[in-house]
């Protein structure tokens, strides 16, 4: 790994976002109705490598199951408005609608006025499941013990554990942390967690048990966690780190496959195709898709870290609306950013350099294209 002298006393590595990079066309290309866009996670299968982040402006059970039929996994905030309100119309208006310099302070206020329910959290996820579509759940590591038995007794299929960064060892000298080995071991259904950007952080995680593990920070375009806290890895560099630990991982475990989830700076199509070039076998997304019609935000997005009640690492951002869900995921597109038909996209540049399903495309060439 390159590395350079900042000073005398300090050295670094040399790291890449995913705008740094770009793939390279190789000596075959095929039909786009060939290709495969299809990925699996534990028992469950999806039509494309996306999952809708655990965000109020994405997803709300309305949207989580409007996207499960067309094939996403939806995470639905377990911490959010949903499970705070029965209506939260009143409170969604209120954060579309406030001046700017105002919103942080509203979204501390809204989300601080009203305790999470247990009996809505229950509520939310029967809702999802009586759809027939796949019900995934997101917590915070703080919540985790409380809320994941009650989405489990509520029929939940997937759980999402989703922090600024996570840790398989959290030092703390004034209580018992959450023991994620332990707890995943004992839960019945598949745990994605994260975020890491490390070769060995996400190998500790892997050891515990985790279906996936999560690459970046959380909040991705919503987020200031790098202004805050001074934390961020370029995501090209964090993909290809913790692919790496996947690849060790599978042969450490003696053939267990852990995915490894883009959770952050994948804000066009151009960039979920990167990031699965650099190895990542899916996407986490959310401000493509808050600019749908249809998603709770409607063109205005958040995420958990804007409404942190001492120290906000997020805010809110206006992104405008350029289609409904269906159309930023399937077409048909009238922007030519990379902002619709994200899947359309994938399938595109899959075709036109040769490979035939996801796996394949992982090993595709990278470029430099620093600018």
């Amino acid at each position: 790994m390159a590395e350079i002298e900042i000073g005398r006393g300090k050295r670094g590595r040399v790291a890449y976002s995913l705008d740094e990079v770009a793939i390279a066309p190789s000596r075959r290309t095929r039909d786009a109705d060939e290709v495969s866009t299809a990925w699996q996670i534990d028992a469950y299968r999806f039509d494309a490598p996306v999952m809708a982040a655990p965000m109020d402006s994405v997803v709300s059970p309305e949207s989580a199951i409007a996207l499960g039929r067309l094939g996403i996994p939806a995470v639905l905030n377990l911490e959010g408005l949903w499970t705070r309100y029965a209506d939260p119309a009143p409170q969604l208006e209120q954060i579309r609608r406030a001046p700017a310099h105002e919103a942080t302070a509203l979204l501390q206020t809204i989300y601080g006025a009203a305790a999470i329910d247990d009996g809505l959290v229950a509520e939310r996820v029967g809702q999802i499941r009586e759809a027939g579509v796949t019900v995934a759940g997101g917590v915070s590591p703080q919540a985790a013990g409380r809320l994941a038995p009650v989405a489990v007794a509520a029929g939940i299929d997937i759980l999402v554990i989703r922090g600024t960064t996570v840790s398989a060892e959290h030092v703390s000298p004034g209580h018992a942390p959450l023991n994620l080995k332990t707890f995943i071991y004992d839960l019945e259904v598949p745990v994605i967690v994260g975020g890491c950007a490390t070769y060995q952080a996400a190998l500790h995680l892997m050891r515990t048990g985790a279906a996936g593990v999560l690459v970046g920070f959380g909040g991705g375009a919503a987020h200031t966690t790098s202004d805050v806290l001074g934390i961020r890895v370029p995501m090209a560099s964090a993909i290809a780190d913790v692919a790496a630990a996947r690849r060790d991982y599978l042969d450490e475990s003696g053939g267990r496959y852990v995915h490894v989830i883009a959770d952050g700076s994948v804000g066009s199509s151009g960039a979920l195709v990167k990031a699965i070039a650099c190895g990542a076998d899916a996407a986490m997304v959310g401000s493509l898709l808050a600019r749908a019609s249809d998603a709770p935000g409607n063109g205005v997005h958040w995420g958990a870290e804007a409404w942190h009640a001492h120290l906000p690492r997020g805010e809110r951002k206006e992104l405008g609306v350029v289609g409904s869900l269906e159309q930023i995921l399937c077409g048909p597109s009238t922007h030519a950013d990379g902002s619709a038909n994200i899947i359309g996209a994938l399938r595109k540049a899959m075709a036109t350099t040769g490979y035939s399903d996801l796996k394949e495309f992982q090993r595709i060439d990278v470029v430099l294209d620093p600018e």
